[in-house]
């Protein structure tokens, strides 16, 4: 035989000569939950390793996680039902939990990057990413509320803004606020083809933030649907996104390879944490490598051509060493 593939397999030396694709810290981004009082650490017990924290440990969480080299985070926050309304007023209100744990982070690490969350539901009576009215969830209506709350997060110092809710328009909406305001430097990551998928549940138990009523598949995709993604990317990208997002990530890997094969801007992945969970719960129990397996889902969204990855493994990747070995 001529040709044998095998030879380039044959140590470990030869193997990295060749490897194709390659991750490093830069590629992560860390999610991270925080809650309002004091000295609050509490673990989110559908995500094992995974914690809530009040904004003086998140500050302490951030250093850590510096420390290793893991330098942007996506905050998302855990409102008390009091504060929740049909409005999400509270989510663009001056000193609320949100707009506080971003001032911390950047007045304490202004080198790190600040990705923040804009959506209703977390600030939802209703759990929804809209305005609820008869059951319908009104998409221009709520364009004016998330509008109010990117440009709060941005006052604040948010360094990318990601709108979450998958209302028509809202990047273009948004980009639009920001850019009158003067935040024309605020990036835009665009959630752009986020499915209404069965692995958001440990998340929306972290936030507490399910919906009340329905569901949300009238603005969330079909998982059965592709090709409705290059419409939402083509419409993001017209309407000034930075960054197109694929949400959930492993069972939409063809769905981050279509975008990157045909648009210029970068693409990001979020490994959401039902994907999260379902690792954890069989390492634990033996029946995976928890290393191995963690390291050949992050290398999975690279080679689909994932620039930037949304994962609860970041921190642990990098405190193991796992990126070197």
């Amino acid at each position: 035989m001529m040709n044998r593939p095998r030879r380039n397999r044959k140590s470990a030396v030869i193997r990295d000569m060749v490897q194709e694709t390659h991750l490093h810290a830069g590629n992560l981004i860390f999610p991270l939950f925080i809650v309002d009082g004091e000295n609050q650490k509490t673990e989110v017990k559908s995500m094992p390793g995974i914690f809530r924290y009040s904004i003086d440990n998140l500050l302490r969480e951030v250093e850590s996680c510096m420390n290793l080299g893991l330098k942007a985070f996506d905050l998302f926050p855990n409102i008390e039902d009091s504060l929740k309304d049909k409005y999400a007023t509270v989510s663009y209100q001056k000193g609320n939990l949100y707009l506080r744990a971003i001032e911390a982070v950047k007045k304490n690490f202004p080198e790190a990057c600040v990705v923040t969350d804009v959506a209703m539901d977390p600030y939802s009576s209703d759990g929804h990413d809209g305005i609820v009215e008869n059951g319908e969830i009104l998409n221009d209506e709520t364009l004016d509320i998330l509008g109010k709350m990117a440009l709060a997060h941005a006052e604040s110092g948010a360094d990318i803004i990601a709108p979450s809710d998958m209302m028509d328009g809202r990047i273009g909406y948004i980009r639009d606020v920001l850019d009158t305001n003067g935040f024309t430097h605020v990036s835009l990551m665009s959630y752009t083809a986020k499915y209404a998928s069965a692995f958001y549940g440990p998340f929306r138990d972290a936030l507490n933030s399910a919906p009340k009523s329905g569901d949300k598949k009238t603005y969330q995709m079909n998982p059965a649907n592709v090709r409705e993604a290059l419409i939402e990317a083509q419409l993001d990208a017209e309407e000034g996104a930075d960054f197109l997002m694929v949400k959930p990530g492993l069972p939409y890997l063809d769905v981050v390879k279509l975008l990157h094969d045909n648009f210029d801007l970068p693409i990001a992945v979020y490994n959401v944490s039902g994907e999260y969970a379902m690792l954890k719960a069989a390492a634990q129990n033996g029946w995976l490598d928890a290393e191995r397996a963690t390291m050949e889902t992050l290398l999975s969204f690279r080679r689909a051509g994932a620039s930037s990855i949304l994962t609860y493994h970041a921190k642990e990747v990098l405190a193991n060493g796992w990126l070197s070995r």
